[in-house]
C-alpha cells in the first residue's frame, strides 16, 4: 500500500511539473487518435502530419490561411518507453511507384510535431514567434472500448454480451460452448483455455465482418499477455451457486485482473493525459454490412463517449493533474467513396449518431464534432449513365487487381432516420435499398512542392482539434 501511495505522489508530481513547463514555456497539446473497426487510424496521422509540414492543401487550417505558421517540424518524441509511429514507413507505403495501405495499428506508438507560430494581436506583436508542440498517440479502437470494462462486474459484462451476440452468426460455436458449461464445477485449466480461445476465435471473426463492440480489446491484440491468465477468461452465465474455486468464480477473478492489471494502467498512463481526441468510425462500412451493425456501432459510439472525461482544462486544473478532454471529434471515414453529392448526408448520419450517443452516454462537458472525411483520397469523381439515368460515381485502383474500376455505393438517404430507426428496431435487412462498396487501393499521386497527398476536409479536422492553440 505504501508503494502504491508513494507512486501516485510521484505520478502526480511528474504531471505537475510537466503542465507548468508547458504552460509557461512551450505548450504541449496531445491528440489522442482511435478508430472503430479498420476506420484509418495510421492513414489519418500519416496524412495529418504530411499536410502539416506540406500546407499546401490545408487551406481551412486557420492559422495557415493567415500565413502566421512560419515553420513545423518532428522531433523526437517526450516519451521514451513508447515506440515512435513509424511515419516515415507509412509515408512511403502510400506514396511509392506502387501504394498501397499501411499496416494497422496493434500497439500504442506517439509522435511529436512542432510548430513555430506567429500570435495574432497584440500579443504577437510584443513576443514573436512561440513554439508549441502536438504529441499525436495512437492507440487501437479496442483499448478505448475496454475502458467501459471498469464500470463493469463479470455478471454484468457476461449477462450483456451474451445477450449481444446470441443472434450473431460469428458467435454460434461459442455460445453453444458456454451455455453447455456448468461455471459451479470446480475449474480445469484446460477448459477455460478452451472457452478463452473459442470466445477469442469469435471475437476475430466478428471484427473481420464489421462488428464494432470487439471487447476485450487484448485478446486481439495480445503482444507479451498472450496465454496469460490474465487473457484467460471469457463471459458465462450464472450458475445457481459459485463455490470458491469454481470455474465462474476463477473467470470472475481473472476480468477483474484483466481490469487492475491491463486496463486501468492505460488509463493512468496514457489515456487521461490526452487533451484533445478524434475517433475514426467506418459508418459506410456499417452501413454496408445492414441494420444490425449500424445499430452495434451507435451502441459502442455511446460507449466510447462514456469512456472520456469531458470539459474544459483550466490553466489550474492542468498544473493539479486533473486533465479532461476538451474536444472530441467523430469523423466519419472513406468519404472518398462517395461523390461529394452525397457527402452531405454521410456528415448528416454522422451527427445524428453522434447525438444519440451523447443521449444514451449522458455525456455533456467537451465540445464535440461530426464531420465526414478521407486522410488520404484514392478515388476521382466520374458520372456514369445507367438505363438512362446519369450516377455520380467515384473510381479507383482495386485493391484486389490494381485495374481501374467505377463505382456506385448507392443513395444515402437525406434524413438520417431512414436508416437509424429500422437500425434501432431491430431490421434485419435495409427495405427498398442497396449499399455496396469497393475496396480502392490508394492512387499514384504527383506531389506538388509545398503539396501534402490529396484528402477530404483533413485540414477542417485539424483546424477543430488544433486549430485554437496555433
Amino acid at each position: 500500500m505504501f508503494s502504491s501511495i508513494t507512486d501516485g505522489i510521484s505520478r502526480q508530481i511528474e504531471g505537475a511539473t510537466s503542465a507548468v513547463s508547458g504552460l509557461f514555456f512551450e505548450p504541449v497539446l496531445r491528440l489522442g487518435v482511435t478508430g472503430l473497426s479498420r476506420a484509418g487510424k495510421t492513414v489519418f496521422i500519416t496524412g495529418l502530419v504530411a499536410n502539416l509540414l506540406d500546407r499546401g492543401r490545408m487551406t481551412q487550417l486557420r492559422a495557415q490561411s493567415d500565413h502566421r505558421i512560419e515553420a513545423v517540424y518532428l522531433q523526437p518524441q517526450p516519451d521514451d518507453t513508447l515506440p515512435r509511429f513509424a511515419y516515415e514507413d507509412h509515408l512511403a507505403a502510400l506514396t511509392g511507384d506502387d501504394p498501397r495501405w499501411p499496416q494497422s495499428t496493434r500497439a500504442i506508438s506517439e509522435l511529436r510535431l512542432s510548430f513555430r507560430v506567429q500570435p495574432s494581436g497584440l500579443i504577437g506583436a510584443l513576443t514573436g514567434p512561440r513554439v508549441i508542440h502536438v504529441d499525436i498517440v495512437d492507440y487501437p479502437g479496442e483499448w478505448l472500448l475496454d475502458l467501459a470494462l471498469l464500470d463493469k462486474s463479470y455478471a454484468d459484462w457476461s449477462e450483456t454480451t451474451l445477450e449481444r451476440i446470441a443472434t450473431r452468426p460469428e458467435a454460434a460455436y461459442y455460445l453453444a460452448t458456454a451455455r453447455a458449461e456448468d461455471g459451479a464445477l470446480r475449474l480445469e485449466e484446460p477448459r477455460a483455455h478452451a472457452l478463452a480461445a473459442s470466445f477469442t476465435t469469435y471475437l476475430h471473426a466478428a471484427r473481420a465482418n464489421g462488428w464494432s463492440d470487439c471487447t476485450p480489446g487484448r485478446f486481439l491484440l495480445p503482444g507479451d499477455l498472450a496465454g496469460s491468465p490474465v487473457l484467460t477468461f471469457a463471459p458465462l452465465p450464472l450458475p445457481a451457486s459459485t463455490p470458491r474455486g469454481s470455474l465462474y468464480r476463477e473467470m470472475e477473478r481473472r476480468y477483474n485482473a484483466y481490469k487492475s492489471r491491463v486496463v486501468q494502467p492505460f488509463f493512468r498512463d496514457h489515456f487521461a493525459k490526452i487533451d484533445r481526441q478524434i475517433v475514426l468510425v467506418d459508418v459506410l462500412g456499417a452501413i454496408h454490412q445492414g441494420p444490425r451493425a449500424l445499430e452495434d456501432l451507435r451502441r459502442t459510439m455511446a460507449e466510447v463517449l462514456s469512456a472520456f472525461r469531458p470539459g474544459r482544462n483550466g490553466w489550474l486544473t492542468g498544473i493539479l493533474g486533473g486533465k479532461r478532454v476538451e474536444k472530441i471529434l467523430f469523423a466519419a471515414t472513406k468519404a472518398d467513396h462517395l461523390h461529394h453529392s452525397q457527402h452531405p448526408q454521410l456528415t448528416a448520419i454522422m451527427q445524428a449518431m453522434l447525438r444519440e450517443a451523447q443521449a444514451r452516454a449522458d455525456f455533456a462537458g467537451a465540445e464535440t464534432m461530426a464531420i465526414s472525411m478521407a486522410s488520404l483520397r484514392a478515388t476521382v469523381e466520374e458520372t456514369l449513365t445507367r438505363d438512362g439515368n446519369s450516377l455520380d460515381a467515384v473510381r479507383g485502383r482495386l485493391l484486389t487487381t490494381g485495374k481501374q474500376a467505377a463505382m456506385y455505393a448507392g443513395e444515402l438517404p437525406r434524413d438520417p432516420a431512414r436508416l437509424l430507426s429500422p437500425a434501432r428496431e431491430g431490421a434485419e435487412t435495409w427495405l427498398n435499398a442497396d449499399f455496396a462498396l469497393m475496396a480502392f487501393a490508394p492512387a499514384r499521386s504527383h506531389l506538388k512542392q509545398g503539396e501534402g497527398p490529396p484528402h477530404i476536409r483533413l485540414d477542417r479536422a485539424a483546424e477543430f482539434l488544433i486549430g485554437d492553440r496555433l
